[in-house]
């Protein structure tokens, strides 16, 4: 028979190694709350830029992609078309946008890694990563081989008689 006192004893130290657990337990959880809410707050604030490959357009986006300048080259308008313009736009704002997503995924990668998948708490489970798959690959329409037919572009005079200064 065991002793009442060995006994509550015996307790006592079993709920003191279970309160220590349960201790680290939540002292991991709320560095890695921390951990989380920095690598949101980076990848949040990750922008990207490129420029075209003939130079004409530069693009500087947010963390989702959106538009936030525009720099335009000022020989695009005399050298390029609105056509070709729009085609170094476009391509600019897909590389600038790609570079603002590596930029995001960066910054998450490390809080993201140390996040168990399903198959590793439940065996068999489906992944969660290929649940969620990654965003396609933005595709650049082809160009069209015929200017549009009011495309007037090259036609425009500064010395308008609507103009009040002179050149």
């Amino acid at each position: 028979m065991t002793n009442p006192d060995s006994r509550k004893a015996e307790l006592e130290a079993r709920n003191a190694a279970m309160r220590e657990q349960v201790s680290s337990l939540l002292e991991g959880l709320h560095r890695q709350t921390a951990q989380l809410q920095e690598a949101q707050a980076a990848a949040m604030a990750a922008t990207g830029e490129a420029t075209s490959a003939d130079g004409l357009a530069t693009v500087r986006v947010n963390a989702v992609g959106i538009v936030t300048d525009v720099q335009i080259s000022p020989s695009a308008f005399k050298t390029s078309t609105p056509e070709k313009l729009a085609r170094s736009f476009l391509q600019a704002a897909q590389a600038a946008a790609r570079d603002a997503r590596g930029k995001a995924d960066s910054a998450m990668s490390p809080v993201t890694e140390q996040v168990p998948d399903l198959p590793d708490l439940f065996p068999g489970a489906p992944s969660l990563k290929d649940l969620m798959p990654p965003p396609p690959e933005p595709t650049t329409p082809p160009a069209s081989s015929n200017p549009p037919e009011d495309d007037d572009w090259d036609e425009f005079d500064p010395r308008s008689s609507y103009r009040k200064d002179q050149w």
